[in-house]
């Protein structure tokens, strides 16, 4: 195996999945940008969750907004549903994993506050229960998933939000999510501080 040759190729595949898909993410990524910017300029707060390699694409976005992105500005309101480990552990035991999250978002969620819901296939139960549990607290939704957006697409509601990669492949899929979560970084920076 030449093994320079695939991971070139790699690269490759990566940088043509996000050259390919940025028109058509583009316009939801800044619909997102502006229902999240609206959230925390109203005083709400974001709360981001998702199993694996989304779950530390939660921590690494909530750490960009309460700490800061590129530009100087007041830390923002956010939390990552995936670092409590007594929480976790706790819920897990006592009643389910599947309601790992939406203990915390019935706990911690209020009306206008947005859950970030990720998921690359669409189908992990704990964050579609997250997401009933933040409708059933009169919150929006942004859900990141892959192009097989699964039953997530059947649990969204009207006036939540959706964006999904075109791929199947998760690393793809995570690698791509990556690269929005800095859009939406940047993008929450330029509303918030008013930069052109």
């Amino acid at each position: 195996m030449d093994l320079v040759a695939h991971i070139t190729e790699t690269f490759n595949l990566s940088a043509r999945l996000k050259l390919a898909a940025a028109s058509e993410l583009a316009p939801v990524i800044a619909e997102a940008t502006a229902l999240l910017s609206e959230c925390l300029l109203s005083g709400g707060k974001l709360l981001i969750c998702g199993n694996g390699g989304s779950a530390a694409d939660a921590q690494h976005f909530a750490a960009e907004l309460v700490n800061r992105f590129e530009m100087e500005r007041p830390g923002l309101a956010a939390i990552a549903l995936t670092t409590d480990s007594s929480a976790l552990t706790s819920i897990a035991n006592d009643y389910d994993f599947s309601m790992v999250y939406s203990k915390q978002v019935s706990a911690l969620g209020q009306a206008g506050d947005v859950l970030v819901a990720l998921s690359t296939s669409g189908n992990s139960r704990n964050v579609m229960e997250a997401v009933a549990a933040a409708h059933g607290r009169d919150m929006r939704v942004l859900a990141l998933t892959g192009s097989n957006a699964g039953m997530m697409a059947e649990v969204l509601e009207p006036g939540d939000i959706r964006i999904c990669v075109p791929s199947g492949h998760t690393a793809r899929i995570q690698e791509v999510h990556g690269l929005i979560v800095h859009c939406l970084c940047d993008g929450i920076d330029r509303i918030i501080l008013g930069v052109e």
